[in-house]
């Protein structure tokens, strides 16, 4: 058995890292509409609320995936800070979902309702996905939010013929796989995948004996990627700051 090695700047891995699941994932999420191009429609990103382990990530990834794809992009947030985010990845729209007024501003940037839903928080936010969809619109569920039940206004759902399409990455035909991996590809080779806060994504990085902090960090809801650092490299200019020992 042969093993061949190869040195690669911390700043590419970390870029891997940040995108690889997610941005599989999010591929997959634009996709599930239905059509062969995951672009050419409006689509709000899911709310990032404090239940969500990864608050932004998908998101990120979507919004950016969504851009190269052509779509309109209306991204809802729950702080001002997070709206900075989803502008910096390259959100059109960005409304705060805990405003009473959401609705009215998501439709004021899809005047003809939102066509996909990328959903990470389903049963918190049934009410106002209703409320934007197009008629044929798609809400694409990605995570539960931390609940366990998702309620579905029948009626209005079947009178618009509402679409709910589950996924998760490792459960989807091998053929989806495959188009996520083109596309992200496609993606990547003209620089539409981007980290750091700067993009939309900011990284945290941790000693590899601050492993357990890392996971802290992790279940804390950190926004971002939290990543692991094994190497110290001093020489890459885009070194994230590593938190110092307590």
């Amino acid at each position: 058995m042969q093993i061949e090695t190869t040195r690669v700047p911390a700043a590419t891995l970390a870029r891997a890292e940040a995108t690889r699941a997610t941005d599989r994932g999010s591929t997959n999420l634009l996709r599930s509409s239905g059509s062969s191009d995951p672009g050419q429609r409006d689509g709000p990103d899911g709310p990032d609320g404090p239940d969500e382990p990864d608050a932004g990530a998908v998101g990120h990834a979507a919004i950016e995936l969504a851009r190269w794809s052509g779509a309109n992009v209306v991204t809802t947030v729950s702080s001002p800070g997070k709206a900075a985010l989803a502008a910096a990845a390259g959100a059109h729209h960005v409304v705060n979902y805990r405003e009473p007024d959401a609705a009215e501003a998501i439709g004021k940037a899809a005047p003809d309702g939102v066509h996909i839903v990328v959903e990470v928080n389903p049963g918190a936010n049934a009410e106002l996905n209703q409320q934007v969809l197009a008629t044929n619109g798609v809400v694409v569920i990605y995570a539960d939010g931390g609940r366990t039940h998702l309620p579905i206004p029948i009626l209005p759902s079947m009178m618009s013929n509402t679409r709910l399409q589950f996924i998760l990455v490792y459960t989807i035909p091998d053929t989806a796989k495959l188009q996520a991996v083109k596309d992200i590809t496609a993606a990547a080779a003209v620089g539409t995948l981007r980290v750091g806060t700067d993009a939309g994504l900011p990284l945290h990085r941790f000693r590899l004996e601050q492993t357990a902090a890392a996971h802290d960090a992790v279940e804390a809801g950190t926004v971002g990627k939290v990543l692991v650092d094994v190497t110290h490299a001093q020489e890459d200019p885009e070194q994230v700051h590593l938190p110092d020992e307590e």
